[in-house]
């Protein structure tokens, strides 16, 4: 990242677990936001640490989660057929960030050779009884092959990890020459981002240490020989985050308010394309 004067662009507070502090600086060169302080890498794990981190668990606890696993089935198959509209001769997928493995186990029911990245045991543990041994913990990605991947894909992972610049590079070494990225991260210059702001639930502090831009991304990204060529809306979050934003806002989910903001940003988004979140199509330049 670029070195960066003090430039504040909010106060946010970790709503989820810890209740602490943390600036957001504003890198206006890259137009990237960069939560301050950063927690060090042995202390990180402990920010995740909630029963409520919903994409480490297969819960359906209550209604919210109930709804959160309908929503991502509608998703999963969105997903499905953005990797299934490339042009590839082989089909081989990295999904970094796997979670609990449900988009690797849709993509190996439709003949793709899957592969994953997942740091938290539990849900690493839940991803191999669905797509099998091949998933692995962080710690492992220096030893896959290079040139080994025809679509790695990162769906709201990016924003997680720290020494960004490294995974990159990674990822551009274990990609194909005609090989895709797939990149899914909050657009913090959205309607929900601006109506919320701290208390926007896609700000997420400190678990997310970067924001991006669209400006952002394909900035950063160039750095690295990479292109943006496609850019695709993720309706359905705006809806979801809203509903978290109003929790950390008001000290409840009011879903009508939730539902409103979630329509009005996705509305707005169809003239300016500034969705709540949003997939880049990458490839090398």
């Amino acid at each position: 990242m670029n070195k960066i004067v003090n430039n504040v662009y909010l106060k946010c507070k970790d709503y989820s677990v810890s209740s602490e502090q943390f600036e957001l600086i504003h890198d206006t060169d890259l137009d990237i936001l960069i939560t301050t302080p950063q927690p060090k890498a042995d202390r990180l794990g402990e920010y995740y640490k909630s029963e409520d981190y919903i994409s480490h668990t297969d819960a359906k606890r209550n209604m919210f989660e109930k709804a959160y696993h309908v929503v991502k089935r509608v998703a999963l198959k969105r997903k499905l057929n953005l990797i299934n509209s490339f042009n590839l001769s082989e089909k081989t997928l990295l999904d970094v960030g796997c979670g609990t493995g449900d988009f690797l186990q849709i993509a190996k029911s439709n003949a793709w050779n899957v592969f994953g990245i997942e740091p938290d045991v539990d849900a690493r543990k839940l991803a191999i009884n669905k797509v099998g041994n091949d998933i692995y913990d962080t710690s492992k990605i220096d030893e896959l092959k290079s040139n080994s991947f025809d679509v790695i894909t990162l769906w709201h992972v990016l924003e997680h990890l720290p020494n960004l610049d490294t995974h990159i590079a990674n990822y551009k070494r274990l990609l194909k020459t005609d090989g895709v990225l797939i990149i899914a991260v909050p657009n913090f210059k959205s309607y929900d981002a601006s109506y919320y702001k701290s208390f926007w639930a896609a700000f997420d502090v400190p678990r997310h240490l970067w924001h991006f831009s669209q400006t952002g991304i394909s900035k950063f990204l160039a750095k690295q020989q990479f292109k943006v060529i496609k850019t695709l809306p993720m309706i359905f979050d705006a809806f979801y985050v809203s509903l978290l934003s109003e929790k950390y806002k008001t000290g409840k989910m009011n879903f009508i308010n939730a539902t409103k903001i979630g329509l009005q940003s996705n509305i707005k988004a169809k003239q300016s394309g500034e969705y709540s979140s949003l997939i880049y199509v990458v490839k090398n330049v």
